[in-house]
């Protein structure tokens, strides 16, 4: 891979980059208000979720979507994201998806502005898509020649850093067991990316009935820190 692209990867994946990820903590704070997880569990439900959660869904959407858009069908990508859309039962995640997505959108016109980015906002402005986060890092990242391997690593890492960095705030962990429970998540984070490269339109989705409940608490609760 090329410098610049590497760089771009890295550049989306940094928590710096104001993209709306810290308002989420994946359901965590669902898990934790129900107290359905401890420090000790917190590393299990992270690999959960990225095995059946975020693995099947959101990286199997950007790995589709990515090779849609590398092929220029675009029309692909709009069946890629309308799937992705409809397989997030809950309120909350949907939402997520579509905020960070869009904010992910507006910063890349200025910050990249690439063909690829420009082509994916005018289906936005026609209502073709929702702006689903994955589907429009896809577009940012094959845009910038990041290959389809490094963006879905780069996106599952920033999933598992901004749920440890949920954790932090919850207090479910400090910072030096944060870095321990993250590096942790690297063989499972690459499994999931295998998983993800491999599989058809027809395989995208999640299968987490449990963290479907607890969002579904957490969307009615009295107090909430994030927003999912």
């Amino acid at each position: 891979m090329q410098i610049p692209a590497l760089l771009t990867g890295l550049q989306l994946t940094d928590s710096a980059f104001p993209s709306g990820y810290y308002t989420l903590s994946h359901g965590l704070e669902g898990f934790q208000q129900s107290r359905a997880v401890s420090p000790r569990t917190l590393p299990a439900l992270l690999h959960d979720l990225l095995r059946h959660g975020a693995g099947p869904a959101d990286a199997t959407a950007l790995a589709l979507a990515h090779r849609a858009v590398s092929a220029g069908d675009w029309e692909q990508l709009v069946a890629v994201e309308r799937r992705l859309y409809v397989a997030k039962l809950g309120r909350e995640s949907r939402q997520a998806a579509v905020r960070t997505g869009r904010q992910l959108l507006d910063l890349a016109g200025e910050v990249y502005g690439t063909p690829e980015i420009e082509r994916y906002r005018e289906l936005y402005r026609s209502s073709r898509v929702h702006g689903c986060q994955p589907v429009v890092a896809a577009a940012v990242h094959a845009g910038n020649g990041v290959t389809a391997r490094q963006a879905v690593t780069c996106e599952l890492f920033a999933f598992a850093a901004s749920f440890t960095g949920a954790a932090l705030r919850l207090r479910l962990t400090d910072h030096r067991r944060a870095q321990v429970v993250l590096h942790g998540a690297a063989p499972v984070i690459e499994e999931a990316v295998e998983a993800a490269l491999r599989r058809e339109l027809a395989d995208l989705g999640s299968c987490t009935p449990l963290a479907d409940v607890m969002a579904g608490r957490h969307e009615r609760a009295d107090a909430r820190l994030f927003a999912s």
